[in-house]
């Protein structure tokens, strides 16, 4: 059984000690984005029962408090509970993963069957006989973990834990192949249980479970601490509002999350019955959980929805992957090369089927019966489906300063509240109060201080934009990403599909010969019979369905510019077989009658396809053989990238103005593809002839043009960004003089600015690394003088300049030349040629800069990028979406300046939201800590009206703004801790403190005044003068400050805009107003508030409340004017990319052009001449 060897799965008896063996060679080093698991830290503990026990004696004498804190920091209670033992013997692991958060699990374990140690290789004789002795005493068991849905299983020989797909990692394609013969029944079932059910299983929890868990948060636990005391305060009325309020909340969030657990079960769990073949020979239905790898899988003519991913041995099948791609377009898998190379999805992704994708046909795999044969490679989370499903479920935590600052912040108000609630005891116990109204009232300040709606509140805004987005078409599945894009300082585009339309538009065709190029054939079809017609006709991998013709746009194009019709067998295809000499037939491509009969040309034969290699994106192109009818003669054609197909071509026969002429074309923004042929002998048995003896020696056929045109809301949003100071940088898998052509056709270049090419080459054993940096080909050709002058320009700041850099120049920068890669990267705006994992590489190391990564693609080969992006913006409605934090249905990028608009506005939203809730919790502290100092307090129905009436409701509506319609250059801050928030907040704070006092000292100033009973405290004392002014303008600076720290332009559209929320306003001022001037004897006994009759105070109390108002207004506006900047001299940022970019400003001589250099930095000044080093 390859894969499993026998030291491998390490089957432990209970009692045995088994010590992690030394010396083994550590894996290669992951991406931890791909592989979190990679860069996991595991410790093992084993229980220790009078801990255990202790632990519970504990749990009983703090009633369930400690059970409590263990359930916040499951760490602490392995800690408590365990002891520290090696990973081979424990029962309990940490895991800390890669971004350093703490998980526990348990270690599972499972009875292995009878005999099936057999089946994990050859062992040596002696430790045979000690298994099997072993064995025979005790049971046989398997030791396991899963974590976030992956299976991690005990490999003695590595001593450690590893995922289970370890095992079938080194299969080549040659042993997939041995599992064509199928599995036994006892092979099958032991490697079930390794490898576990192959399903996808998404939790559904209980409802009680779910509260349970939320009811748990800290915040609730706060909340019912917040309850109970009010409770016991007798402040039932506001207790219940409360309670109520967070019984819905809690409602609430319990159905969606429930909802959304249910929906992503239902996306995600695939069960169906599948047909297998047994080593017998014998074809079962099985279901679909209990298949394992190297089961061998027979795949109807019909197709399915496939539950697992599988190579394909035999056949071709028609695949949707729009569930894992977001393309629409069905894509032609063929059979796998037979080969002792490594078998890699990733690398073989054209031969492998993926889980969740939807087979919608297969053919020419069972002769007779139809369908195709595939062996599983991959079950549950292993597969590319399982990935997906994990990466929702376990999302990268969002690192945000705005949410770590939130978290700084309440710290801040908790230490506020301990010195509060310090002060309110020292004041309630020289005021005699008993020991219980001591201890309520101290602890109710801490209650005041930090608000329980302080997290909900402040997610506000964040909604109001998810819905507005979603009018928009633009659809959220992670809110917190919102407020990031508001932050994002750089956008990278695909090319094909996002900047440019999706479909081409054959443009020309120019046959190659060894003494030139023909002239150039603006159709196809016009071109004389030959190779280059039939190569257009046949290198590609369209099928039928229904007999509607299938395919990637461009091959479809291509094959309509010729005017061929394709014909697919039908039943056995026998007949066609029989017609092209006995060969197995996989298409047929038949010429048009008025070819076939064109007088004065040689006569058109139907050609048949009888083996393909698919287009891979690693190797830049795609091949076919073929023959004519007889089978007699026989063709292999290749056609992909111009340099790649150039190369696989016999020199002589490429022409030498090949590189002019893909310069000219591509710097017209032309696709260019190149053709090439090979007569091959026609008894060759092509169903086994590997892709490397068919793409070399090949002859230059010649060059196929596309257009690909700009879409028209490209340059308007390129221009948009541009202006508000947003790089913006194209990413694509195209020529790079194609892509620098539409990077200048939709204005990421300027027509005055200059093009510089990056060009870095890896070490080989001729050659060592060299970069160097040359002007675009157009210039570099001209004199030595004009180069000189623009040289001399770019350096003194005449001229603008970019970089432009291909994928393979960005490998070898990476590897050979990273003290260059950030400088490249500050520069370049066009990377060409680039791998899907080059893209990811790229959002990385953009993030490393410390830029905010937008991206945005169709989705087809950007996943890994929009996944890595801080905002991954997909243009594909597709369920491949998923993967992307944001879709949108405009298929353009339109949606990407007003995602960032609404991203701006919620965060400054959000900010706002924050800072208000905090100033309230600051108003009611300072009203209660100045009227305890006066042995009163703040009356039941006062702190309801307040809380509900009066905060609830603006802090709901306040974020009902909308964005600005223009961006601005400038981003909005995300730092709750900067000096102008932090400064605001104390000015406000104490304008707040001063107009509560300056109310109290009126009102004791006034002649009528009635001092306190001393002998009675807190709201025993109410109604009484003190709190009637206090309350007023208490009530006032809710209002008031809910107008300050609103903001509007230039991130916001302006106040009055939000018809609601100014509405709002103006009643809450008019019912203050009326509260102060006007209250009536119902409302004074209901809110036991003093009826003052003396208008001329009130009016003074409202003066004061405006006074107020206008100080803190002003400050706000001032601070917003940067009156706070003369504070603290400016300092470097600390964002590297800023340091890096006023550090090129500096560096005029930068890039350095025309100039070779070597890893180390030597300049060499000439290309050749030079004595050659070697590269260490």
């Amino acid at each position: 059984m390859r894969g499993i060897q026998a030291g491998d799965v390490r089957v432990l008896r209970p009692g045995s000690v088994v010590e992690p063996q030394s010396g083994l060679p550590s894996p290669s080093p992951r991406d931890p984005l791909l592989y979190p698991d990679s860069h996991m830290d595991v410790q093992g503990y084993k229980w220790v029962r009078w801990r255990v026990w202790l632990c519970r004696l504990a749990a009983v004498l703090t009633l369930g408090l400690l059970l409590i804190v263990f359930h916040w920091r499951p760490r602490l209670g392995v800690l408590a509970r365990c002891c520290s033992c090696p990973l081979a013997l424990s029962d309990i692991l940490l895991i800390r993963d890669s971004l350093g958060q703490q998980h526990v699990v348990q270690v599972l374990t499972e009875e292995m069957e009878d005999g099936s140690l057999d089946l994990f290789g050859d062992l040596e004789e002696n430790e045979w006989r000690d298994t099997v002795h072993l064995y025979n005493e005790k049971k046989t068991l398997l030791r396991y973990y899963l974590f976030e849905g992956i299976r991690y299983l005990w490999l003695d020989t590595k001593g450690a834990f590893c995922r289970v797909s370890v095992l079938n990692e080194d299969w080549t394609c040659k042993d997939l192949y041995a599992f064509q013969k199928g599995l036994s029944h006892q092979d099958q079932s032991v490697r079930s249980r390794i490898y576990g059910p192959n399903l996808i299983d998404v939790p559904v929890k209980p409802y009680m479970k779910l509260l349970f868990e939320e009811v748990l948060n800290p915040f609730y636990m706060f909340q019912i601490f917040s309850i109970t005391l009010w409770m016991i305060d007798h402040y039932y009325f506001y207790a219940i509002c409360i309670f109520i309020i967070s019984t819905i909340s809690i409602s609430i969030s319990l159905y969606e999350t429930r909802k959304q657990s249910i929906t992503l079960n239902n996306m995600a769990r695939l069960v169906t019955n599948v047909t297998v073949r047994r080593s017998s020979g014998v074809e079962e239905l099985v279901n679909s959980v209990d298949l394992v790898p190297g089961d061998c899988l027979i795949i109807p003519q019909e197709g399915l929805l496939l539950p697992c991913d599988a190579a394909l041995l035999s056949g071709e099948c028609l695949v949707n992957e729009s569930m894992l791609t977001g393309e629409s377009v069905p894509v032609l898998k063929t059979p796998l090369p037979a080969g002792e190379g490594r078998y890699s999805s990733d690398t073989e992704r054209r031969h492998t089927l993926f889980c969740g994708t939807q087979l919608i046909q297969a053919k020419g795999g069972r002769p007779g019966v139809g369908g195709a044969v595939a062996v599983v490679t991959n079950v549950g989370f292993f597969t590319a489906k399982g990935s997906l499903v994990s990466s929702i479920l376990y999302p990268q935590p969002v690192n945000f300063r705005f949410y770590q600052d939130s978290v700084k912040f309440m710290l801040i108000l908790s230490v506020v509240a301990i010195i509060g609630t310090i002060y309110s005891f020292v004041i309630l116990f020289r005021s005699n109060v008993t020991w219980e109204e001591l201890v309520i009232r101290s602890l109710d300040v801490i209650t005041i201080a930090v608000p329980p709606a302080l997290p909900a509140a402040i997610t506000t805004g964040t909604i109001y934009a998810q819905r507005r987005l979603k009018k928009q078409g633009i659809f959220c599945i992670s809110p917190p990403r919102i407020n990031i894009a508001g932050k994002v300082s750089i956008f990278c585009f695909d090319k094909t599909g996002t900047l440019t339309e999706e479909g081409l538009d054959v443009w020309g065709v120019m046959e190659g010969h060894h003494t030139g190029f023909s002239e150039l054939v603006p159709e196809p079809r016009l071109l004389p019979a030959g190779p280059m017609l039939s190569g257009l006709a046949c290198c590609h991998t369209v099928t039928l369905l229904h007999g509607q013709p299938l395919g990637d746009p461009l091959e479809l194009k291509m094959v309509e510019s010729t005017g061929w019709t394709l014909q697919e067998p039908e039943g056995d295809g026998n007949a066609l077989d029989a017609e092209f000499g006995g060969h197995k037939v996989l298409a047929v491509m038949r010429p048009p009658i008025y070819q076939l009969q064109a007088q004065g040309n040689p006569i058109i034969e139907a050609v048949a396809i009888v083996q393909r290699f698919p287009f891979s994106s690693a190797l830049q192109r795609m091949s076919v053989v073929t023959v004519t009818c007889g089978g007699h003669t026989a063709f292999a054609f290749i056609k992909g990238s111009p340099e790649m197909v150039a190369s696989l071509c016999r020199a002589e026969t490429v022409p030498t103005q090949f590189s002019s002429k893909l310069r000219n074309f591509s710097s017209e923004g032309l696709r260019v593809l190149a053709l090439g042929f090979k007569p091959l002998d026609g008894n060759t048995d092509f169903a086994t002839i590997e892709r490397g003896d068919i793409e070399k020696d090949m002859q230059f056929l010649g060059l196929l043009m596309m257009k690909n045109l700009v879409k028209p809301e490209s340059p308007k949003v390129i221009n948009m960004l541009r202006l508000a100071h947003l790089r913006s940088v194209m990413v694509t898998g195209d020529n790079i003089l194609t892509a620098v052509n539409v990077a200048k056709s939709c204005g990421m270049v300027g027509s005055d600015e200059k093009v510089i090419f990056v060009n870095a080459t890896s070490h080989t054993a001729q050659s060592t690394p060299t970069l160097r940096f040359s002007l675009e080909d157009g210039e570099a050709s001209n004199s030595q003088g004009s180069v000189e002058i623009l040289t001399r320009g770019l350096y003194q700041g005449g001229f603008g300049h970019h970089l432009a850099i291909n994928g393979k120049s960005f490998a070898a920068l990476c590897d050979y030349f990273p003290e260059y890669l950030p400088k490249v990267l500050m520069r370049a705006t066009v990377f060409a040629r680039m791998a899907p994992d080059q893209k990811t590489q790229l959002v990385k190391e953009l993030q490393k800069l410390n830029y905010r990564v937008g991206m945005c693609g169709d989705g087809a080969n950007d996943c890994g990028a929009l996944r890595a992006a801080d905002v991954g913006v997909s243009l594909s409605e597709a369920e491949a979406s998923v993967a992307s934090p944001f879709t949108s249905k405009n298929e353009n990028i339109s949606c990407v300046p007003l995602l960032i608009r609404e991203g701006r506005c919620s965060l400054v939203t959000s900010v706002s939201l924050f800072r208000y809730m905090a100033l309230y919790s600051f108003i009611q502290f300072c009203s209660v800590l100045v009227l305890y100092t006066e042995k009163t307090g703040v009356a039941d129905l006062q702190f309801l009206f307040c809380d509900i009436g009066l905060v609830t409701l603006l802090a709901i509506v306040m974020g009902r703004g909308g964005p600005s319609n223009d961006l601005c250059p400038c981003r909005p801050p995300a730092s709750l801790l900067a000096l102008p928030v932090l400064g605001s907040l104390l000015i406000h704070i104490c304008m707040i403190t001063l107009g509560q006092l300056a109310g109290l000292f009126i009102t004791k100033s006034q002649d009528w005044y009635i001092p306190l009973n001393s002998t009675v405290f807190g709201t025993a004392n109410l109604p009484n003068m003190e709190n009637t002014s206090v309350f007023a303008l208490a009530g006032f600076q809710y209002i008031i400050m809910a107008v300050v720290v609103t903001k509007g332009y230039p991130h916001k559209k302006p106040l009055y805009y939000n018809v609601i929320f100014l509405c709002l306003l103006f009643i809450m001022f008019g019912i203050m107003t009326w509260l102060v001037l006007y209250p009536g004897h119902v409302v004074c006994r209901i809110l036991q508030l003093y009826n003052i009759s003396d208008m001329n105070f009130k009016m003074l109390l409202v003066a004061v409340a405006a006074l107020n108002f206008l100080i803190c207004f002003i400050v706000e506006v001032l601070i917003d004017l940067g009156m706070l900047n003369c504070l603290h001299a400016k300092r470097p940022s600390k964002k590297q990319y800023k340091r890096l970019q006023a550090l090129l400003s500096d560096s005029p001589s930068w890039p350095p052009l025309n100039q070779i250099l070597s890893p180390a930095g030597i300049l060499r000044w000439s290309r050749r001449g030079l004595k050659e080093e070697r590269w260490r």
